[in-house]
């Protein structure tokens, strides 16, 4: 089929558009998850009748749409904290949502290739497609796993409790397996259409009923050892930050919300990312804080910078556990780094964000998954969007974590939408591990959530806060945790075979 001026090319190429905005509004602050169970409906519609090329340019518009809807606020935060000039910024963000769009253009590519090898039953492999690309988005060029889209369906608890089998990629399966039997109900033929409808709202009721019997249950809140926990937010702008002249009213914020925290229970505080100002292990300011642990006689998780000097000097974006006697007793090295964050990847193509190279300066990766001690326990961190990583937090439990902490500056995002996706994101990691979960931000959204992803306490952004609450430290592994993501690598074994198939 190709594309003229007309009917032709407009209503599939409207069918494609419809389908970015919806999976934007899937997500939020400005949506609601009802929408990606039809989201894909419209492009699948039309990949269905189109060539090869032309989908791939249908699944380009519906992947440029929905990024540009999802991650907007990127631009804003290279202009305003990496010194690039509007059209840098712009620039870059088009390359980078044009790149995020590839994946949903191969997706309906694909899609295309087995309608054509298979009939229209072919839009059937569709979850199998989808999962095989959102891996893509985990693992390619270090990954950008920003809001996949079994995240959309964490404000759906009853829904989401399968992560605990399946895992935030299951649920993309699940979601995108109703979208394409809507869709093939709609333009498939014969009276073979019901079977897929009867095979997936089999599989619902199924999720529906393990997810109220889960909740209705809440075995983990009863087991393992209590701890009353802590997160401070100390609401520092990004402009004050790094601004010498407020680095002692910054450390003296954080040093009586820890107090107070001490004084209503707290055994273990949790700083947010970056809350000092200089390198915890290397200035003497950080005997306030020791002396502050061993006074409180409390833990403290502390976000911090590190420097390592041997051969050449390297620095780390870290977190320091800092015991009651004062000591540092553990430290954790960011595994994952933002790109354009903590380092800009392409330096000698992207001559041209030279102002971003200075801003950002270069980090270190860490190379391990490092549990962090308290008492006879194990706890772990993610630092900031390490958090959306479902690999990694599972590594980290598989290396002993009876609690989840996540520890981010989301200053940088203002008031969008990129505080809210976060944080949904992070919530999904305490369903996939049956964990409590942690979550301190330097001005939120800072939260404690406990292992079927409900929220105990969280704060607002832009204030100070600090919240208490128990948690208990468990140590049940839970079906994910022991099988991670095989369901999606046997989408993808599921992928490779049907678009490697010949018809004899």
């Amino acid at each position: 089929m190709d594309y003229t001026l007309g009917t032709a090319f407009v209503r599939p190429f409207s069918l494609a558009a419809f389908t970015g905005l919806l999976l934007t509004l899937s997500f939020p602050s400005v949506g609601h998850p009802l929408f990606a169970w039809v989201a894909l409906v419209p492009l699948l519609t039309a990949v269905c009748s189109a060539t090869s090329i032309n989908a791939f340019w249908l699944g380009l518009v519906a992947g440029v749409i929905h990024f540009s809807g999802t991650i907007y606020w990127i631009p804003t935060v290279m202009v305003d904290f990496g010194g690039l000039p509007v059209a840098a910024a712009w620039f870059v963000h088009l390359v980078f949502v044009i790149f995020l769009g590839l994946f949903i253009a191969g997706f309906a590519i694909s899609i295309a290739v087995l309608v054509k090898q298979f009939g229209r039953v072919g839009l059937m492999f569709a979850p199998a497609v989808w999962v095989t690309m959102e891996l893509g988005r985990i693992y390619l060029f270090t990954g950008f796993p920003w809001l996949l889209l079994g995240y959309s369906q964490v404000p759906f608890l009853v829904i989401a409790q399968a992560a605990s089998i399946v895992g935030v990629l299951g649920i993309s399966i699940l979601v995108v397996a109703v979208n394409a039997t809507v869709s093939y109900s709609w333009v498939g033929r014969g009276n073979v259409r019901s079977l897929p409808a009867m095979v997936t709202g089999s599989v619902f009721v199924l999720v529906v009923a393990f997810g109220v019997w889960r909740l209705e249950r809440s075995v983990l809140l009863n087991k393992g050892t209590s701890l009353t926990v802590a997160a401070v937010q100390g609401n520092v702008s990004q402009d004050d930050k790094w601004n010498r002249t407020r680095r002692d009213t910054i450390l003296t914020t954080y040093l009586k919300q820890t107090r107070d925290a001490a004084a209503a229970g707290a055994e273990l505080i949790v700083w947010p990312e970056a809350a000092t100002q200089f390198p915890l292990a290397h200035d003497e300011r950080s005997e306030m804080i020791r002396s502050t642990a061993r006074a409180t006689n409390t833990h403290l998780l502390i976000g911090t910078t590190e420097i390592q000097t041997d051969e050449q000097t390297r620095y780390y974006n870290a977190a320091h556990m800092v015991g009651p006697s004062g000591a540092t007793t553990g430290v954790y090295r960011k595994q994952h780094l933002v790109p354009f964050g903590e380092y800009v990847p392409l330096q000698d193509a992207l001559f041209f964000v030279s102002p971003l190279v200075e801003a950002v300066g270069s980090f270190s990766a860490g190379r391990s998954a490092q549990v962090l001690p308290f008492q006879d326990d194990w706890v772990s961190t993610a630092i900031c969007y390490e958090i959306i990583y479902p690999g990694l937090v599972r590594e980290l439990v598989l290396a002993g974590a009876d609690l989840l902490t996540t520890i981010t500056n989301d200053a940088w995002f203002g008031l969008t939408a990129a505080p809210h996706q976060h944080f949904q994101m992070a919530r999904m990691r305490a369903i996939e591990q049956g964990r409590y979960l942690v979550r301190s931000a330097n001005t939120g959204i800072s939260g404690i959530v406990d292992p079927y992803g409900r929220i105990i306490s969280r704060s607002a952004l832009f204030e100070e806060a600090v919240l208490v609450s128990e948690v208990r430290l468990l140590t049940d592994v839970t079906f994910y945790g022991r099988i991670g993501d095989v369901p999606a690598y046997l989408g993808l074994l599921v992928t490779v075979l049907a678009l490697g198939w010949r018809r004899r």
